[in-house]
């Protein structure tokens, strides 16, 4: 048994922890989902952007693919000299135990939900310069898979659960946060057998798609107070007693969250599609409010 645990701590002590939500792997999963669900005319249009890569001067960051611009705002986030100012840009956790409000946490637009439709606005902006519209589409790209997570929108005065550790069936050491970004993601979207990396139909679309940032916040939320933090710590009621600060996910615990972070990356994905459809359509730029053109 040592043998097994520190054989998948090894491979654990391989992926890098992570700063912002579901770790390489899974954001680079919903870049290709929305790769594939987009038109060849938007894939060319991504392209264009991307070959302006060297203007951001950002050589440490690649940025030559649409996987690349969904793991680029995390690696910037490395030269906190330069890029520290978006840290809060990629959350927006709401207590749990309290009604949600979709006004609160997002002070000068300083949250994740405030920062994919900026950016989204800018990147359909034709007019702006190449590198301001590539910065914006990575950000965007990204931050829509922010989201999507439970913890980067439901917490329990723990950061996200990044206060909680936690153990991932028999492999110790964790956080409640860690493990929803890394290792149960990457499991519930690694079955060759069923991949979520493929063109969906118009009926599966419809079904993932759909909602504002703001619903797309809310939805995260609610997985968070009625799933993540109940089936942490085997409670009906997490808001009646404080919580201890260390658990542990059983295996049947893990399995029930597989098909709830499988469903989350695939949701991100569809929407980051819809996403760059609308900012790439052709014609005038259309702002909500604004009938100046």
């Amino acid at each position: 048994m040592r043998l097994i645990v520190a054989a998948l701590m090894a491979v654990l002590a391989l992926i890098p922890a992570p700063a912002s939500a579901w770790g390489f792997y899974a954001h680079q999963q919903t870049a290709r989902i929305a790769e594939a669900n987009v038109t060849p005319e938007v894939r060319a249009k991504i392209r264009a952007l991307l070959a302006r890569e060297k203007d951001l001067g950002t050589p440490e960051c690649p940025l030559t693919t649409l996987a690349d611009a969904a793991v680029w705002a995390d690696c910037v986030r490395g030269e906190g000299w330069r890029w520290g100012y978006t840290a809060a840009w990629h959350y927006r956790t709401a207590p749990i135990c309290e009604a949600f409000n979709p006004r609160a946490n997002c002070a000068g637009g300083n949250c994740v939900t405030a920062q994919i439709t900026r950016a989204h606005r800018i990147l359909a902006d034709e007019s702006l310069p190449a590198a301001v519209r590539l910065e914006a589409l990575a950000f965007m790209v990204h931050f829509a898979g922010d989201v999507h997570m439970p913890l980067h929108s439901g917490d329990h005065e723990d950061r996200g659960g990044n206060d909680r550790e936690a153990d991932y069936g028999i492999v110790p050491g964790l956080n409640l946060h860690w493990i929803w970004d890394g290792p149960l993601a990457e499991r519930a979207i690694s079955d060759p057998a069923d991949p979520v990396v493929r063109r969906y139909a118009p009926a599966e679309r419809a079904e993932l798609g759909g909602g504002a940032p703001d619903d797309w916040g809310r939805e995260s939320w609610e997985i968070a107070r009625r799933f993540v933090y109940p089936t942490a710590f085997d409670s009906e009621d997490v808001c009646a007693a404080p919580l201890p600060e260390k658990t542990a996910l059983s295996q049947d615990d893990i399995a029930r969250g597989v098909p709830i972070a499988r469903r989350r990356v695939q949701q991100a994905g569809v929407r980051i599609a819809d996403l760059l459809t609308s900012a790439f359509a052709p014609g005038p730029l259309v702002v909500e409010g604004d009938r100046r053109r």
